[in-house]
């Protein structure tokens, strides 16, 4: 088997747990290979462990890749793995780890059941962005949102909503949200949009601090194709926010929004469930009286 692996350079409270992941998986027999930067890391950090390197833009063969690290982490994984669909698997460094499924306690135990193949795989819908500006997109598809916020913070966005070529709305206000089901419980969920499992064929489009009462977030299929063209009476510029990877546009810019044509498998344990999930990361429901 061979293992891909992810991660962060920004865990020195966590070098020990990483050294334990890693004993685990080259004890098993897998191939590990490591992503050039997080390998200097490993590298520097946990001295004698034998790993392969894997330079950047080199083929990506692995059966499976392990992100460690943060939510952000996992994100950054996804776009590596691009459209190769090879399961991930999210160990849980950082703080809240929604999509980081295994928590440090749980490392030995995944990583054994991820050798012997014990656990399944949910795939996870992305967004694909194009824009009709010419310019190179940093990050073309969301696995959580795609944002469209003002520029300027004097300035306020109108945002033209088309659905399928027949117009929905103008937005007016701090931007629109674009969330997929993974990503409602992230940027979608801070400004009031809906939580949906990870099931639903959806996506929801929430107003970031709308300018009018009757503006409020919406659930369409996630068949439909989405435009968005953004205007304003000052700005020259807006910015497009892929998972957190924003750049600056023109406000004269389109934007088409769509459901891409391959997802993101995610690795879980298979007692895992949504509703404990948003029990034990959102104390869904939790009563603090």
């Amino acid at each position: 088997m061979k293992i891909a692996v992810f991660g962060n350079q920004y865990q020195d409270n966590r070098v020990d747990v990483i050294g334990q992941l890693f004993d685990i998986l080259l004890l098993s027999g897998a191939c590990v290979e490591v992503e050039e930067e997080f390998y200097a890391y490993v590298k520097r950090s946990c001295p004698g462990i034998e790993v392969v390197r894997l330079e950047a833009g080199a083929p990506l063969t692995a059966d499976v890749v392990v992100s460690v690290g943060g939510d952000g982490t996992f994100l950054r994984a996804a776009s590596w793995v691009g459209d190769r669909e090879i399961p991930i698997v999210g160990v849980n460094t950082g703080h809240l780890g929604y999509l980081s499924d295994v928590s440090i306690d749980d490392i030995t135990q995944m990583m054994r059941r991820i050798v012997s193949g014990d656990y399944r795989v949910e795939c996870r819908s992305l967004i694909e962005v194009t824009a009709d500006s010419g310019e190179p997109l940093l990050q073309k598809y969301a696995l959580n949102e795609v944002a469209v916020l003002k520029h300027d913070s004097l300035s306020m966005l109108y945002i033209d909503a088309v659905i399928d070529g027949v117009p929905l709305s103008t937005y007016v206000g701090d931007g629109l949200i674009v969330a997929t089901p993974t990503g409602s419980t992230a940027y979608n969920l801070s400004v009031g949009g809906p939580i949906m499992h990870p099931a639903c064929r959806s996506l929801v489009l929430s107003p970031v601090a709308a300018h009018s009462l009757t503006m409020r977030p919406l659930v369409v299929p996630d068949n439909v194709e989405i435009t968005l063209g953004m205007r304003s009476d000052r700005s020259q510029t807006f910015m497009l926010s892929v998972d957190g990877v924003s750049m600056p546009m023109p406000i004269n810019s389109k934007l088409r929004l769509r459901k891409a044509s391959h997802c993101v498998k995610v690795i879980i344990r298979n007692e895992h469930d949504f509703a404990g999930t948003l029990r034990s990361k959102l104390m869904w429901g939790k009563d603090v009286r």
